[in-house]
């Protein structure tokens, strides 16, 4: 199974909004372009909501049939790891393996050893095509980084077995993750993570390695631009060499997690991979579930009420929800409205609050990060919040589709 070149993996918490989701790509595509959807949910989400994965599964057959998608789709059994993949077997068709527990973790001396004498060929002077100054690339550092993540990758070759022997080893597409480590990785740490996925036998068709800045949750990227152009530019060469170099998948491409909302790197990723030709895959995160809130607030009476009621509900338990998103989130719940203030709000003050426009001077960065780790509490409505997805749904479709559309899609397809 070879992943298409362009592919946007969309987030839905509650499972209502697949067929908006999929018109925007059907939007997009009728405007040139090729994106195929990917829908993707982790174990995490489906605890919170207690969903399934066949549920996931099942959004995406329905959207596909209603609308009449032709092509590729795929189902990602987002960050799973040994311990919960069973559970996405049956639904899904692309795994993205998460390693970083095992990030850090030493290997065994002999399978370092080994890893870096296969390397011997490239020590000295590392030239990639594509990045003008060769890499002095010694032994010492390619034993460090097989310390490092060498480990990591036999867990995800050990997870990616485990799936290959229950559905066949091509009918699934693999992302290996490494994005949640401490560090960026260099590009000579990338080409070395990319040689070990190939020692071990991963087909991996996507990797997604830790970029410089922050990648919060629900909004813009904080950071140095510049640096990552460089390091873009840099990981899309390393990528293309090592597909020649190591027999990796040709389909090969970066992904950027927690990709949606990042709109000042957009214009970036856009040039940069038109640079290359190279492919690429986005993962969004909550930025529907947001829309969705914003879809209900924006509807006025009830459907603002709920909104309202859900940072009422979140607001007491705020440091027991930002604590599993620590490291992805950049809350100060001191800088917080009240709930009192919240409550006096009208629907267009809720909306201009929480809708990423930062050009709206009431648009506030930390109530669209709270509200985005805040699902929890309208999981806990049961059907009085899925209800109100259903009465509310033109409106809130119209907020899914556009903010996909517009926002995402173009600016980084186009």
């Amino acid at each position: 199974m070879n992943i298409p070149k362009f592919t946007f993996g969309m987030g839905d918490r509650f499972a209502h909004e697949g067929e908006a989701q999929l018109a925007a790509v059907l939007e997009a595509n009728s405007k040139g372009l090729e994106i195929f959807p990917v829908w993707n949910k982790s174990n995490r989400e489906h605890t919170i909501i207690h969903s399934q994965p066949d549920d996931l599964r099942a959004e995406a057959d329905a959207a596909v049939a209603a609308l009449g998608w032709k092509g590729a789709y795929f189902v990602d059994a987002d960050h799973i790891s040994l311990k919960t993949v069973d559970w996405f077997l049956a639904a899904s068709n692309f795994y993205t393996l998460d390693v970083a527990d095992f990030t850090g973790k030493a290997a065994d001396d002999a399978s370092i050893e080994a890893f870096v004498s296969a390397m011997a060929p490239y020590l000295g002077s590392l030239i990639i095509p594509g990045i003008a100054q060769p890499f002095a690339l010694e032994a010492n550092a390619v034993r460090a980084a097989a310390r490092k993540f060498l480990f990591a990758m036999q867990e995800a070759a050990r997870i990616h077995r485990h799936i290959a022997a229950e559905k066949g080893a091509d009918n699934f597409v693999t992302e290996v993750s490494v994005d949640e480590t401490d560090s960026p990785q260099t590009p000579v740490e990338l080409f070395l993570i990319l040689a070990m996925i190939a020692r071990e036998g991963i087909p991996a068709q996507t990797i997604a390695p830790k970029f410089t800045g922050r990648f919060n949750k629900g909004v813009d990227y904080v950071g140095d631009i510049a640096r990552f152009e460089k390091e873009f530019d840099e990981d899309l060469s390393v990528i293309a060499y090592a597909i020649k170099e190591f027999g990796l998948p040709g389909s090969l491409k970066l992904s950027v997690h927690s990709g949606s909302d990042k709109f000042s790197l957009y214009p970036v990723i856009n040039r940069l991979i038109k640079k290359h030709d190279a492919g690429l895959h986005v993962k969004t995160a909550g930025t529907t579930w947001l829309e969705e809130v914003i879809g209900l607030a924006e509807a006025g009476g009830d459907g603002l009420q709920i909104a309202k009621d859900i940072y009422t509900g979140a607001h007491p338990h705020a440091h027991e929800l930002i604590a599993p998103y620590g490291p992805v989130v950049d809350i100060d719940v001191a800088k917080l409205p009240a709930v009192e203030e919240v409550a006096s709000w009208s629907s267009e003050k809720f909306v201009a609050v929480l809708r990423h426009d930062q050009t709206n001077p009431d648009y506030d960065l930390q109530f669209r990060q709270f509200i985005h780790v805040s699902f929890k509490i309208a999981a806990q409505m049961g059907t009085r919040y899925t209800d109100s997805l259903k009465k509310h749904r033109a409106i809130i479709a119209r907020n899914v589709s556009h903010n996909l559309l517009d926002r995402h899609l173009l600016p980084l397809f186009t």
